[in-house]
Formats: structure tokens, C-alpha cells, sequence
């Protein structure tokens, strides 16, 4: 509050009388008057709130709405009248509710995160106090013989149970236990699986957690909580560590300087720390999981930590046969039900996958019959699966002439292309938002080394490009439709990658670090390579126009059309004329 008077320096303080005040209120003109008058000796103006107060001679007061002009200030300070100004804001209940609001929700959230039972009762708990969420978990179930498909992977830790059932043989001879085991491998390859399986063939304790979970917003709660871990196993030891999704906190070091990487550093120093503090009779051994083994910190992966670095790949098709006989074991199968037949035709799916499509099979079983899985049922899994479910979408009679043509035209580009992939089945019901869908089966080779020639994946370029080919011979260029628009965002992928990640472009460059001209030239080469192979699948189709109309005519009238169907179709010739080849330079 500041004062402002028209004869003195500073107002006085407004006096109270003691005979009894009473409130008189004017008008607005009423007041402007009784200022002119000088019947007002002293005036507080709220400028904020648009209020005079003010006291009359008499020692009654009151108060009226102003309008703040300037001829009102004028004739504030022409008066004799004592002037104050009041520039305090007006308080309402609004702000006395905003601030108990407030105040109750830090008080609130204080008490969920700082109290001692926060954690058990579901709440976020105090980070600082000891973790409880550690627990050795005793007499493992898990055995070898329920993992496989991943033998490599099983003999390499073959050591480490061995070490735990018998340490002294290998104590008396001076061998160091490796202290780490590190699997690297996709998600769903049996990585958690494979850590409980050591566990439960060592007959000791197995402690499990994520290492998503060390990290916090408080600086320095990770490092605690890695100290509880290894405390607990220290309490259980020998015991099994199994530290699950570690690139969480194991990134390399050293980039940016936000708090959140302090914290992650803080944390994976405190690991390392705690690794290192083994000896030699230390039963304790770490095993950690990850698919993402290319960003881990150095210091993780050198002798003395994760000695070990077990890759765990997809399984072959004999390991897949197998994991569906583990699956299989408590199922109710058809005789006519080929688990090597399947296994050949999920090429690529990996255990998780594999478990998942079974019990897929026997929920479909329950629902449509008395719990027997057929091949009907596991063809239609395979296919809501790996395309989306069945949609309730009825085509016109034209419409499906359209997808007919379509996907007959993938299917003959595929099928008679050399060394591409098999076709497996051709449909036009509609599925995951597709109208219809093209079946192939990739060979073993290719799935497991996932390593693909440059012409394999001008190939896959060619045939995806098969359907808008028929699309254009048989309606022309003016009527083609959108249906090709998820098999150009393949092609356009495929393309760029071929060009830059896998250096088939005939220039050489870092495409990391490319420059804007490096950019246009690789656009360039894209198109022309995918140009080049539109004209070989419009080549392909306008040569196998009668085949195409077959197999049109197939798929209208039974909607779903095997592979073996279509190789008898095109002679099973595949095409081996210069012509046909395909090739980029």
C-alpha cells in the first residue's frame, strides 16, 4: 500500500470514534459531490477492485463503486480530503479453496511417497527406505527340458549349473566361475525362461526384477536399490541374480547431463561395484537379459562382469517342432494335427510366438466344439495371427473381382520368380483391415541367418508391387485404386534401406551423416529402382495374363486358394529366361 494526499505528505491513520459508527453508503454521484464539498475528510481507493472507502465528518463510513477516471483522481487531489490507495488484490473463497487445494495435495502426496507402507499398500512408498520388492524365490520348477529350441544357448550355461551343484570341483583346480552371463536375443526367444531353467536344475534361489525398476526420479535411489538386490542374494547365496531388460540402465556412458542420466550412471556404477566385489567362493551369479546388446556400456561386457555373451536366437524348424511339443503336452490335439507341419509353415515366430498360437488354438477349441484342436482351427489362428481377424466386411460382387485380381497378382509375381519366397495360401476375405491377403513362406536359410541378397529383396520389391501391376493391365491406368497403398509404404522401406543401411547403392556414403545433395541422389535411386521393378511385374503379369485370370476366377469362387494350387497353375516353372531375371545396376 502506498499513500497519495493532496495536503499532507503522509495521511494519517483513520481515526474511530468512540460513539457508535454507522455505515452510510452513497452513490456514486453522491460521492463525487461530497468530495467537492470536502465532506469527506479521508478516502482509501481500491484502484483493483474499484472501490472507495471512506469516512464523513460525522464519523459514519461506507463505501461506493468509482469509475477510475481522470477527472475523478483530479478531483480527489483538489479536495482537502486525505487520500490512500490500496492496491491489494481482492480475495474471494475461489483463492481460499485454490490454496487449501493445494496445500491438501502436497500433503497428499508427500504422505504416498514417503510413507513406510506406501509400497505394500500399492502406493509409490519411500524410495529411500529398503526395497522389499527383492525376494528369493526357492524350489524353481523350471527345468531344461521345458526350454527348448535354444540347445546352443543351454549347453553354453550347462557350466554355470554345474559350478552351483559343485563349486569345490572347481575351487580345488583354481577355475574363476564366470560372475556374469549376459543373453542377448529378440523378445519372446525364452531369455527369462532359459535363467529360471539354471535356477531350477541348481536347486537354488532365484532372484528376479526388471532393471527398469532402479531407476527414479530421486538421484541416488537406483544405487540403493542395486545394493538391496545384491544384499538379498548375499543372504541366499549360491543363488541366481536375473537382472531382465538391463540396456534400462546399462546404456553407455558419458552422453548428455541431464539428472536422468546422473542417475542411470549413479546406478550401473553401483552395479559394476557390486559385481566386482565377488571373490572367488562367491556363489552369486548375475545372469541379465537384453535385446538391445549393441548400446550397452562397455565396462558391462568386458572379462569379469558378463564374461558370457550367449546369443539366443529364433529357433529352427526343429526347435520349433519342439517347442510345440513342450506346448502341446497338455492340449487336446486332433490325429490328423502335424506339429513338423507346423513348425515348417511359422517360420520366424519365436517360442513366446509359438506358445501363444497354441493356446490361441485351444481358446478357439473350448469355443467352437469340445476342446479337440484341428487343422481348420490352427490354419485360421495362424491367420488371425500373423494378418488380423476375420472381418465381417461383405464385397460387392465387383469389389471382389477387384481383390481377386489383386492378390492373384502378387501370387503370380511371387510364384514365378526365382529363389523368392513360397506361396503358401491366397485369400480374398477380408482381415486386419485388408481386403484380402498373400500368404508366403520364407525359407529357413534366410529366416535364421537373416542375411538377404540384393536380388531376394528386389524380389520382395517386385511382388509387392504385383498387385497395382494387375490392377493397371487389367483396368488401366485411370482406375487403379488405393488398395496398393500398404504395399508402396513396403516397397518405399525396403528401397531406402536396400540404398542406405545395406550400401547396394552404387554411391558410397556415411547415409548417418548424409547431406542434402546425398539425400536427393539416394530419392533418385530409389525411384529408379522401384520403377524398375513395376515394369518387371507389369512384364510379368501382361505374359501370365490367362493365369492370372484363372486364378481370379479361383479365388471368387472358393475365396481362399492353397499354394500347391497355384505352382500347378504356372507348370511349377519357375522362370529362368534372361528376360525374367531381375536385376538392378
Amino acid at each position: 500500500m502506498f499513500s497519495l494526499s493532496a495536503k499532507l505528505p503522509i495521511a494519517p491513520p483513520v481515526t474511530v470514534e468512540k460513539k457508535e459508527r454507522v455505515y452510510h453508503p452513497r452513490t456514486y454521484s453522491d460521492f463525487v459531490k461530497s468530495i467537492k464539498n470536502n465532506e469527506l475528510p479521508r478516502v482509501v481507493v481500491k484502484p483493483n477492485q474499484n472501490i472507495a472507502l471512506y469516512d464523513d465528518d460525522e464519523g459514519n463510513y461506507g463505501d461506493t463503486q468509482i469509475v477510475q477516471t481522470e477527472q475523478l483522481w483530479q478531483t480527489l487531489m483538489e479536495s482537502d480530503t486525505n487520500v490512500m490507495v490500496d492496491m491489494s488484490q481482492p480475495t474471494s473463497l475461489l483463492d481460499y479453496l485454490s490454496t487449501f487445494f493445494l496445500i491438501s495435495l502436497a500433503v497428499f502426496l508427500f504422505r504416498g511417497i514417503f510413507s513406510g507402507q506406501g509400497a505394500q499398500n500399492g502406493g509409490m512408498g519411500n524410495p529411500f527406505l529398503k526395497n522389499k520388492e527383492f525376494k528369493a524365490e526357492e524350489d524353481i520348477e523350471t527345468r531344461f527340458k521345458d526350454v527348448e529350441g535354444i540347445d546352443a544357448a543351454k549347453d553354453e550355461l550347462e557350466e554355470i549349473v554345474d559350478f552351483l551343484k559343485k563349486p569345490e570341483r572347481y575351487f580345488g583346480s583354481g577355475a574363476r566361475i564366470p560372475r556374469g552371463a549376459l543373453l542377448a536375443g529378440k523378445p519372446g526367444t525364452g531369455k527369462t525362461l532359459l535363467a529360471r531353467a539354471i535356477a531350477g536344475e541348481s536347486n537354488v534361489p532365484f532372484i528376479q526384477c526388471s532393471a527398469a525398476n532402479f531407476i527414479e526420479m530421486f538421484v541416488g535411489v537406483g544405487a540403493k536399490r542395486v545394493r538391496d538386490l545384491f544384499e538379498v542374494a548375499r543372504e541366499n547365496q549360491p543363488c541366481i541374480v536375473f537382472i531382465d531388460e538391463i540396456d534400462a540402465v546399462g546404456k553407455q556412458r558419458g552422453a548428455g547431463g541431464m539428472p536422468s542420466n546422473d542417475e542411470r550412471e549413479q546406478t550401473i556404477n553401483q552395479l559394476l561395484t557390486e559385481m566386482d566385489g565377488f571373490d572367488n567362493e562367491t556363489g552369486i551369479v548375475v545372469i541379465a537379459a537384453t535385446n538391445r546388446i549393441d548400446i550397452l556400456d562397455d565396462a558391462l561386457l568386458r572379462p569379469g562382469r558378463f564374461d558370457r555373451k550367449i546369443q539366443v536366437g529364433l529357433p529352427s524348424v526343429r526347435g520349433r517342432k519342439k517347442i510345440l511339443g513342450v506346448h502341446a503336452r497338455d492340449k487336446k490335439l486332433a490325429s490328423n494335427i502335424n506339429l513338423e507341419s507346423i513348425a515348417k509353415q511359422t517360420t520366424g515366430f519365436s517360442g513366446a510366438e509359438l506358445a501363444n498360437l497354441l493356446n490361441e488354438c485351444a481358446i478357439r477349441a473350448v469355443r467352437d466344439g469340445d476342446g479337440t484342436i484341428t487343422t481348420d482351427i490352427v490354419e485360421n489362428v495362424y491367420q488371425r495371427v500373423v494378418v488380423g481377424a476375420k472381418g465381417d466386411t461383405k464385397f460387392s460382387q465387383r469389389k471382389k473381382e477387384l481383390v481377386a485380381y489383386h492378390e492373384a497378382g502378387h501370387a503370380i509375381v511371387g510364384a514365378i520368380l526365382p529363389d523368392y519366397d513360397t506361396v503358401r495360401k491366397v485369400s480374398i476375405i477380408p482381415r486386419g483391415g485388408a481386403g484380402g491377403v498373400t500368404f508366403f513362406q520364407p525359407s529357413e536359410e534366410n529366416a535364421e541367418s537373416a542375411m538377404y541378397t540384393k536380388e531376394y529383396l528386389i524380389s520382395q520389391i517386385t511382388v509387392a508391387l504385383g498387385g497395382r501391376a494387375a490392377e493397371e493391365i487389367i483396368y488401366g491406368k485411370s482406375r487403379i485404386t488405393t488398395g496398393a497403398s500398404g504395399d508402396y509404404a513396403q516397397v518405399y522401406t525396403i528401397a531406402r534401406e536396400m540404398l542406405t543401411t545395406y550400401g547396394f547403392s552404387k554411391y558410397k556414403f556415411d547415409y548417418r551423416n548424409m547431406s542434402s545433395e546425398a539425400s536427393k541422389l539416394v530419392d533418385l535411386e530409389i525411384n529408379s529402382l522401384v520403377t524398375h521393378c513395376y515394369g518387371e511385374s507389369l512384364g510379368i503379369i501382361e505374359g501370365n495374363r490367362e493365369k492370372l485370370e484363372e486364378l481370379k476366377d479361383k479365388l471368387i469362387e472358393d475365396e481362399i486358394v492353397d499354394g500347391d494350387w497355384v505352382y500347378d497353375l504356372i507348370g511349377r516353372d519357375r522362370c529362368t529366361s534372361i528376360d525374367c531375371e531381375v536385376s538392378f545396376d
